[in-house]
């Protein structure tokens, strides 16, 4: 399945809708989205995940990257996340730096 991605930047909140599948070949177009997002001076990422049907380690270092490049103190929320993204999430032990609904 192919990725997309969108992004609508609201005040100091990105949000980000994500569909398909995040891989290493998708990944690096999300890291430049992500420093799109930085460079509009949010500090808020909100990722709408209800259509993303798969993440690779290289989604689960997006996330990293994401949480290194926006401000300290800043949140990063996961909406809609299928189990199987989650988990992907959850083994790493990321799930604590970010949240997830």
């Amino acid at each position: 399945m192919s990725f997309t991605m969108k992004m609508n930047v609201e005040g100091d909140t990105a949000t980000i809708r994500l569909a398909g599948e995040l891989d290493g070949s998708s990944a690096p177009d999300l890291n430049d989205l992500v420093t799109q997002a930085v460079g509009r001076q949010v500090g808020r990422l909100v990722l709408l995940l209800d259509e993303l049907t798969y993440m690779s380690s290289a989604g689960v270092r997006c996330l990293v990257f994401a949480h290194q490049k926006l401000p300290r103190g800043s949140q990063i929320t996961l909406v809609g996340t299928k189990p199987e993204v989650a988990e992907t999430i959850r083994l790493t032990g990321f799930d604590r730096s970010i949240v997830m609904r």
